[in-house]
């Protein structure tokens, strides 16, 4: 799968019911929609009926924060040529929303200012967006086919849960077989045509992302409701809640998780990591909105439209063993699977293990090639080659003796107020495995540092 292809998460409730198809990202500079879609894929549970997510359709967009980075994707569901650059794009995600089994369609978005049917003022007049539920006529001949009646529900049930009374939501019919030739061209125009009810949603640019998404979230689990879509969250249904839930919410993971990085609070450049020699990039990540991009020689990453933290690469060979590190943490010996992260009180060593070498990135002892049997405290380990930026995460890695042939690393943590898997919990991915489209890999390492000394 390429790095910035779009991503379709089918959650399947237990018991059966109506199928519920949720986009976000079509113009990637509106980021509640995209968030508040991927915050569906990874901290929902349906317990009733089926909600499929498409988190980010316009990855591309999303990353350099641009409407369109090929014009804007919203535009292209009426006639287009095979020749545009996002005709496969428009073919998939007309296919899934044609797919027999989806009942309802709704396309998230950020819209300007605040749609009032009256005019107010300049930013709360008929000629806004944001804060609205979109529809293009008022019924269909089809399942959930009311859209007047069903917006204006979800209108009701989210103005009971407003931040603000400025905030109100209210219904905007389009009416576009009227002859809104822009909306012609739209997902939602596309999708009632084919039968399925079909909705906007937009918040306000007005807001911060937390709020936007806030709101997204209110409406979706509105719309859920109308539909008898049961379902869990992990987390409370409040603005702080979901800016928290959303900052938190990133790591990936490379090669199968022999490398698993924890993106919050990560250095803006992480140095020296270590890459498949010859090989592309395959990763996968704990969110749909993670990537990875090439860039010159190093690699971006990327969470939503935010710019992460550039990885400066060392290439080695690569060996798929040994599974586990054994460390004696705080005088506690246990066995720990390639790409956790270990909570550290006080100190920490690697066990030595017959035909393997350790480098704890940022320790030196002069004239030690192998970091064995070492205590380790937090003062030991040089700052700034720390994964994060408060200097508390440091990497152990591991490399066959008798060659620089990489093995795995694992994270230890000496901030043990900080959440994180158990040694023995696998590093939970959600996205599927996706390759940076480009090859890479020198034949040799070509940085001044070894890695016994980095």
């Amino acid at each position: 799968m390429n790095n910035l292809d779009f991503s379709l998460h089918q959650h399947q409730g237990a018991e059966d019911g109506p199928t519920l198809l949720v986009i976000g990202g079509i113009q990637g500079d509106e980021p509640g929609g995209f968030n508040a879609a991927s915050l569906l894929v990874t901290h929902y549970t349906i317990l009733r009926g089926n909600v499929w997510i498409v988190p980010n359709l316009n990855f591309i967009s999303i990353i350099r924060r641009n409407r369109g980075v090929y014009g804007d994707l919203n535009r292209k569901f009426a006639l287009l040529r095979s020749s545009d650059p996002e005709y496969s794009v428009i073919k998939k995600i007309k296919s899934i929303i044609d797919t027999d089994s989806v009942n309802l369609v709704l396309n998230l978005h950020d819209g300007s200012g605040f749609y009032r049917p009256e005019y107010t003022d300049a930013m709360h007049s008929p000629h806004r967006w944001g804060q609205s539920v979109i529809i293009d006529q008022e019924s269909i001949d089809a399942p959930y086919g009311q859209l007047m009646g069903m917006a204006s529900q979800v209108v009701e049930r989210v103005n009971k849960a407003l931040r603000d009374p400025e905030h109100a939501y209210h219904v905007k019919n389009t009416e576009t077989r009227l002859g809104d030739h822009e909306m012609e061209k739209t997902l939602t125009y596309f999708a009632i045509n084919q039968g399925k009810a079909a909705f906007g949603i937009e918040a306000s640019k007005d807001f911060p992302t937390s709020l936007r998404t806030y709101y997204h979230l209110q409406a979706l689990e509105a719309f859920m409701d109308l539909m008898g879509i049961e379902y869990t969250r992990d987390f409370e249904l409040n603005v702080a809640d979901v800016r928290k839930t959303i900052d938190t919410d990133a790591a990936v993971a490379l090669y199968d998780n022999r490398i698993f990085l924890d993106l919050r609070d990560v250095r803006s450049t992480l140095r020296y990591v270590p890459l498949k020699k010859n090989a592309q990039l395959a990763f996968a990540s704990t969110n749909p909105l993670v990537t990875v991009v090439g860039q010159g020689s190093n690699y971006d990453v990327y969470y939503g439209n935010r710019l992460i933290t550039n990885m400066h690469p060392q290439y080695f060979d690569y060996e798929t063993s040994p599974q586990v590190v054994t460390l004696n943490v705080d005088g506690r010996s246990m066995d720990v699977p390639m790409g956790r992260r270990v909570q550290v009180a006080d100190s920490f060593s690697v066990a030595p293990r017959k035909g393997y070498r350790v480098n704890v990135i940022g320790f030196t002892q002069a004239g030690v090639d192998n970091e064995c049997g070492i205590p380790i405290r937090r003062a030991d380990i040089m700052e700034h080659y720390s994964v994060d930026t408060d200097g508390s995460v440091y990497r152990v890695e591991v490399y066959r003796e008798d060659s620089d042939t990489f093995c795995g690393m694992v994270l230890v943590d000496f901030d043990t107020s900080r959440q994180g898997p158990a040694p023995d919990q696998q590093p939970h991915t959600i996205s599927p495995v996706r390759v940076v489209t480009r090859d890479k890999g020198p034949a040799a390492a070509a940085h001044g540092d070894s890695a016994a000394s980095r």
